[in-house]
């Protein structure tokens, strides 16, 4: 992913914008300790005395004169100890100082020779001309390197974990976190002068189906009775509308029990965004122009409105339903080209009422036969049974499936000279994820995705409900999202069809944040939560509290809720979640530096009303 051009880093510590530049004496960083910030120092602060804080990052030892570099959270300073303006004993201990010790050095801020300054570092046209320092925190040698030279690559990030303060030293990552805040500031700006309130809902909450299992609490205090940690703050939220606060927000840590990637944390953080007397259009234009503010702390400018796209027409193109816009390769139907062949693979297909659907790739005739076989293995890991190839060369139509194909058929698929077709057949949930892998695939490929372009893309009328293999129901979403109002009369006859007043934001194929519109009426609430096969009895124990509130009278309302660790990483440019929190989990949800889930002494678990597991 390629690093955004950020705000330079000396205006990263004030969450209200660009810094001015610190007068010589005074600086806001200033304590009891130290006058100023190792790495705000500039050529405005020479022949200011400063007492900095730090760790040696780098030590030069050139036989009487001793150079360090010291770094703290602004940066690194050169800091230099000269028979000239050092005295001798603190020259030879200066010598001996080990790689992150922390100091505080007293010097002067001096100009750098011109033949000596560094353009490489934002302090490079200066040093600090030491005095005296103490060791204020002695350090032995480093488990992992802070330090790396140019080209030198960082250790397994398994190792990096499990020495988590000492990566956490990093410049890039401290720039992470620093812009981490900053958006989080920015956020709370945004929605504050907008109406909107930020309120905090329990942690410690009732067990609800959202999709993913729950963490579960033990009560000590209620034997066999369980707390869930919240996968959203979803009812909570609602409640809220219910009781009259109109607008809420929330930066709100989440928990879900899944399986684990780069961009999934088992405990995430999302902006949590509720409003009453709102329709779709509300929340889009809230959810625009906060995003344009976060972009905008990162130094770049994006559409004021995005572009819309049903759900139908997204998986119809593209395959999903969170597209990369930024380039063409839409999907199209082939189906009447193989209608009547005696291709076997298609007409099994075809006889079940299933479709043949593809794309055509530009300049894809080009690829070798291994390279179109590593995009067929792609297709098969997302369920294909394989692809159907053909392209077209200077004499004609290519590929094992051309011979079954008449001259008309031919001329349906439309195929240029130069293109590859390659085409699924199958039921649509075979071919739309298996050809929106071979989509990205190929376009990374052939260096069709424009990488300096952002695509910002709503996806809207989600369907309500998925048929499950089982023929049940499930939620896309969650039970709470309120049908189309034109589609209420479907729910008895053809539920699946219903569509909701749900919505998604995307970017280049990442899906920012989801939401929709409400159920507010407890009538529908019911209704729909019996057509999830949740009857009367559950459905009161499960969530008696939701339906009794929305008895009471409940406005109107919806939100959204946007991935905040995901918007993060993306304008930070780092590649994954964990580049952009502080104490991330491993891929299989484990802490190395605390070395969490661990065992619980069986006292512990006694107290608990549970007994220790045993083999």
């Amino acid at each position: 992913m390629q690093l955004l051009n950020l705000t330079p880093l000396d205006a990263l510590f004030d969450p209200h914008g660009p810094a001015l530049t610190p007068t010589p004496s005074s600086s806001r960083f200033a304590t009891a300790k130290r006058s100023h910030l190792a790495g705000e120092l500039r050529p405005s602060h020479v022949g200011a005395k400063v007492r900095l804080g730090g760790w040696v990052h780098r030590t030069r030892n050139l036989g009487g004169i001793v150079f360090l570099d010291l770094r703290d959270r602004a940066g690194l300073v050169q800091v230099s100890f000269d028979p000239k303006w050092t005295p001798a004993d603190i020259i030879e201990r200066a010598g001996k100082l080990g790689l992150e010790t922390v100091v505080t050095i007293e010097g002067e801020v001096a100009e750098r020779p011109s033949e000596m300054r560094n353009p490489e570092m934002e302090t490079g046209e200066i040093e600090v001309r030491a005095r005296d320092f103490k060791i204020v925190g002695p350090a032995e040698t480093p488990a992992i390197p802070v330090a790396r030279g140019r080209g030198e690559k960082l250790p397994a990030e398994e190792l990096r974990l499990k020495h988590r303060n000492l990566d956490l030293r990093r410049s890039e990552l401290q720039k992470n976190l620093i812009l981490r805040h900053r958006l989080q500031q920015t956020t709370r700006r945004f929605l504050d002068d907008r109406g909107y309130l930020e309120i905090e809902t329990p942690i410690l909450t009732k067990p609800t189906p959202e999709g993913a299992r729950d963490y579960l609490v033990p009560s000590r205090v209620h034997p066999g009775e369980w707390y869930a940690l919240p996968q959203s703050p979803q009812l909570y939220k609602q409640l809220l509308m219910i009781s009259g606060f109109d607008r809420y927000f929330q930066i709100a840590r989440c928990f879900r029990d899944e399986d684990l990637r780069a961009d999934r944390q088992p405990e995430f953080t999302q902006i949590d965004i509720e409003a009453s007397f709102i329709e779709p259009q509300d929340i889009f234009s809230v959810t625009e122009g906060l995003l344009a503010a976060l972009w905008k702390d990162a130094g770049h400018e994006i559409p004021p409105t995005f572009e819309r796209m049903r759900y139908a027409d997204a998986m119809e193109r593209f395959g999903s339903d969170r597209p990369d816009t930024r380039y063409a390769l839409d999907l199209f139907d082939a189906s009447d080209a193989f209608r009547g062949s005696e291709f076997g693979v298609t007409n099994a297909v075809l006889a079940a009422g299933d479709r043949v659907r593809g794309l055509k790739v530009p300049g894809g005739a080009t690829l070798s036969r291994k390279q179109v076989d590593e995009v067929e293995a792609i297709a098969k890991s997302a369920g294909a049974g394989g692809l159907i190839r053909l392209k077209r060369g200077a004499t004609g139509l290519e590929g094992p499936a051309a011979k079954f194909l008449s001259e008309s058929s031919a001329q349906h698929l439309a195929i240029r000279e130069g293109e590859l077709c390659l085409l699924v057949a199958g039921a649509e949930h075979i071919s739309n994820p298996a050809l929106d892998r071979v989509r990205q695939d190929v376009a990374q490929r052939l260096s069709l995705v424009p990488e300096d372009k952002r695509s910002f893309l709503w996806v809207t009328d989600f369907p309500l409900f998925i048929r499950e293999q089982n023929g049940t129901l499930s939620s896309v979403h969650h039970p709470f999202t309120a049908p189309h109002p034109e589609d209420l009369g479907l729910l008895d006859s053809a539920p699946e069809k219903v569509r909701a007043l749900a919505y998604d934001v995307v970017l280049n194929g990442l899906e920012l944040g989801g939401g929709s519109i409400r159920i507010n009426d407890p009538a529908l609430q019911r209704k729909v939560l019996s057509l999830l096969g949740i009857d009367a009895k559950t459905a009161q124990n499960r969530f008696g509290f939701l339906l009794d509130a929305l008895s009471a009278g409940a406005p109107p309302h919806g939100g959204i809720a946007l991935g905040f660790d995901r918007l993060a990483m993306v304008l930070a440019g780092a590649s994954s979640l964990r580049d952009v929190i502080a104490f991330p989990k491993t891929t299989t949800a484990r802490a190395l530096f605390e070395n969490a889930p661990s065992a619980v002494p069986p006292e512990d678990l006694r107290e608990l009303h549970l007994q220790k597991m045993t083999s």
